[in-house]
């Protein structure tokens, strides 16, 4: 079964810019995975410093080998420092 998700991710503002070059970097890596059907990264158009992922993976498999991806890992590293809150994630599939 297809896995969408969505994450929200709220940038600290002093660190809004790095945040937007590693998430990028991110969607670059993401879309090579075999797995990955859309990895999309959307930016607040009110709050710069609010950024959203829209992705679909093939399966929970393809889903689980991306987190431990080593540019997932290094993202997870800043979190506590450089963003505002931890992400906020949700698992769906259409129904």
């Amino acid at each position: 079964m297809k896995i969408h998700l969505t994450a929200i991710i709220r940038a600290k503002k002093e660190h809004q810019a790095e945040i937007l070059e590693v998430l990028q970097n991110m969607v670059k890596e993401a879309r090579k995975e075999e797995a990955c059907e859309l990895y999309s990264l959307h930016q607040g158009i009110e709050n710069k410093n609010e950024f959203v992922f829209y992705e679909i993976w093939k399966s929970k498999e393809g889903l689980a080998l991306h987190n431990e991806q080593l540019y997932i890992r290094e993202f997870a590293a800043l979190i506590d420092v450089k963003l505002q809150e931890k992400p906020q994630i949700y698992l769906t599939h259409i129904v």
